[in-house]
């Protein structure tokens, strides 16, 4: 059962990937497939990739996925690796998903899961959600500790939209950022999303 928040960022998510007409998803970090069994019924989505460096979670998702069977329309296949590896198998792929995810790299790294995901995978469009660090006093969370332990950095909503600028400009997509979830009128939503797209104009902007 998902909480609140993570309900709505899977909603977020799922809505964006609807919007983009992808029939071919990477889910990287896929996890226990919250997202990845709601994106294998959508009745558009005909192939979706999941990876994760956990086999224990990957057996957890097999296991969804052999109940959904009756229900499910995409074709799924699962992996066991990591987001940073640059994948050219997974090259070509309409869409690639990346949910609360990042900010469990080293800030350090985050330079070559770009290069893997933007320049190698390059999906047509990429979406990504974080933590939005400004939300976190409403969460209760203090301001010298993140929300999990496995966290590396949890950012504000200029840093995320800066360094998504970055990505985009160094690899020529264009970018859009909103707030997940119900929007403090100062502190914005609990997540964020960015979504990356190599078709869109520079400069487009999303639908909140």
């Amino acid at each position: 059962m998902t909480t609140w928040l993570h309900e709505q960022r899977l909603q977020a998510a799922r809505a964006a990937v609807r919007e983009s007409g992808a029939t071919s998803v990477l889910d990287l970090g896929c996890g226990d497939g919250d997202l990845l069994i709601r994106l294998a019924a959508e009745p558009g989505i005909a192939r979706i990739v999941g990876i994760d460096l956990c086999g224990d979670a990957l057996g957890r998702l097999r296991a969804r996925l052999d109940a959904l069977a009756p229900k499910a329309v995409a074709e799924v296949d699962l992996v066991q690796g990591s987001m940073t590896d640059a994948r050219a198998s997974l090259a070509g792929f309409d869409c690639a998903v990346l949910i609360e995810t990042i900010e469990h790299i080293e800030p350090d790294r985050l330079s070559v899961l770009e290069r893997a995901l933007f320049v190698v995978m390059r999906p047509a469009t990429v979406i990504i959600t974080t933590p939005n660090a400004e939300f976190n006093s409403l969460l209760g969370v203090p301001s010298h500790r993140f929300r999990h332990p496995g966290h590396r950095f949890e950012w504000d909503r200029a840093k995320f939209q800066r360094w998504a600028g970055g990505v985009a400009a160094r690899n020529s997509y264009a970018v859009a950022c909103r707030d997940i979830g119900d929007r403090h009128p100062a502190l914005g939503g609990a997540s964020q999303m960015a979504v990356f797209d190599l078709a869109r104009r520079p400069g487009g902007r999303l639908a909140a």
